[in-house]
């Protein structure tokens, strides 16, 4: 791209309506090709365009591999009272599923009920709903079940940039701590605790 572009504040401007239109965030690789500048350029524009917004009522923010504009924190309420559709949480089932599925994915409905214990189809279709998770294909075994995996909205609606993001779980740490209720009488009358 032609200096004098950058100089202008050309680029900074085309950024600006790109994430303006843009329904989700675009990478710095999609802002080179839609623009024709360097990385360097479309980096140093969006670090001006985020200082620029940072005192605004919307802002820009990297997330799901992306820039977008965003409302600003300050502004939550007053957005949320706008926006706040009839049912905005999600339930503990859906939680509890949307964790697995990020954690295991791509995870089946089957290996979901195994680790849930309970039918778990009404909650994948709110997921599926909501976009938080889309099928991601079959698995090659017997009865070939759908697999699904998470999906940038979930991603941007925890404020995520990656599933690296996501805390650890030690698996054998929560198993290994649970306090039995009761003691385990062994053979010999000695207690298990």
């Amino acid at each position: 791209m032609q200096a004098e572009l950058v100089e202008t504040g050309v680029l900074k401007g085309a950024l600006e309506a790109l994430l303006f239109v843009a329904s989700e965030s675009l990478s710095i690789d999609a802002l080179v090709k839609l623009t024709g500048a360097s990385h360097v350029e479309v980096a140093e524009a969006l670090q001006a365009l985020t200082e620029e917004y940072a005192t605004r009522g919307i802002v820009v923010r990297e997330i799901a591999g992306g820039y977008r504009f965003a409302s600003a924190p300050a502004a939550r309420e007053f957005v949320e009272a706008y926006l706040l559709p009839a049912k905005t949480n999600l339930s503990a089932p859906a939680m509890e599923t949307l964790a697995i599925i990020a954690y295991l994915q791509p995870a089946t409905k089957g290996e979901i009920e195994a680790v849930r214990g309970v039918n778990v189809d009404s909650v994948v279709s709110t997921l599926l709903d909501r976009r938080f998770i889309l099928e991601a294909g079959r698995r090659e075994t017997v009865g070939r079940p759908v697999e699904y995996r998470t999906t940038p909205e979930f991603l941007e609606s925890f404020g995520l940039r990656s599933l690296g993001e996501l805390p650890p779980v030690d698996l054998d740490q929560v198993t290994t701590d649970l306090p039995l209720a009761m003691p385990v009488e062994l053979k010999g009358d000695q207690p298990l605790s």
